[in-house]
């Protein structure tokens, strides 16, 4: 994380209402084939979300950017080339690598 300001959503992902399981699902479906470099900005209003998408970030080597300022909850990401895949059903999980 970084003191620059948060830069402008190139993908938005709602994730109101949803535990974070079902947001990284989310999450990691949606960001499937996003180039690098592309920001997300992703919806949460689990109170583990402050934790839990910067864990995922530096697991799979993803940048986590912060929180956005204002309402409702939002998070900040930018995606990397070298990123660690994910399984499919188990984003909390790293892909084995070959």
């Amino acid at each position: 994380m970084n003191s620059d300001p948060i830069p402008a959503a190139d993908i938005t992902i709602d994730g109101t209402g949803l535990l974070c399981v079902t947001l990284l699902l989310r999450l990691r479906k949606q960001i499937d084939g996003a180039p690098p470099g592309t920001v997300v900005h992703v919806t949460a209003t689990d109170p583990a979300a402050p934790l839990d998408l910067p864990a995922w970030c530096h697991m799979t080597g993803h940048d986590y950017l912060g929180p956005v300022p204002g309402e409702p909850p939002m998070y900040a990401l930018r995606l990397v080339a070298e990123a660690r895949p994910t399984l499919p059903g188990a984003p909390w999980h790293t892909a084995p690598t070959e």
